[in-house]
């Protein structure tokens, strides 16, 4: 059985946790708990007939790029860069983070999740700025850990793309 390892990234409170979480176990809790250092998680998947393990790194969360422990992405297969769609500066970093991720491990497959799209009153990041994102070649999903949209989607297609 092949085991890849999947790190989640981007900053504070923007849900990573509660995605690994709603993708692993099938819960959301309200309980904002910060991460710290790294937890991990696996999850048994299905690929093409293939059995995957993925073993989810949830990276804690900074406020500056330049923290990011870039000791947690070696030997990473792939990532997960995550905002939150009611922070669009969230969005900014994770571009920023992204930068930082290819000179680290060079070019590997990752996923964007524009999280707490639940939240639709109070969205900030435009459909302009998700068709900028995918005409860079990025795939994005808008996600919600608390009603499970996108999750499971975006982690499958993440898995595809690490198969090749």
């Amino acid at each position: 059985m092949l085991q890849k390892k999947i790190c989640m990234l981007g900053f504070f409170g923007v849900g990573k946790t509660s995605l690994v979480q709603r993708y692993v176990c099938s819960v959301f809790s309200d309980t904002y708990l910060t991460t710290v250092g790294v937890k991990i998680d696996k999850k048994t998947v299905t690929v093409r007939d293939q059995t995957l393990n993925l073993l989810l790194w949830d990276i804690a969360g900074a406020d500056d790029v330049s923290a990011l422990r870039t000791i947690y992405l070696r030997g990473a297969a792939g990532y997960l860069l995550v905002a939150d769609g009611t922070r669009p500066e969230t969005l900014e970093a994770a571009q920023s983070l992204q930068g930082q991720v290819v000179s680290e491990l060079g070019p590997v497959p990752f996923v964007v999740l524009l999280n707490k799209h639940d939240l639709a009153g109070e969205w900030r990041i435009s459909e302009h700025d998700i068709v900028e994102l995918t005409g860079t070649g990025w795939t994005v999903y808008t996600t919600s850990a608390r009603t499970g949209e996108g999750v499971e989607a975006a982690f499958q297609t993440l898995a595809e793309c690490i198969l090749g």
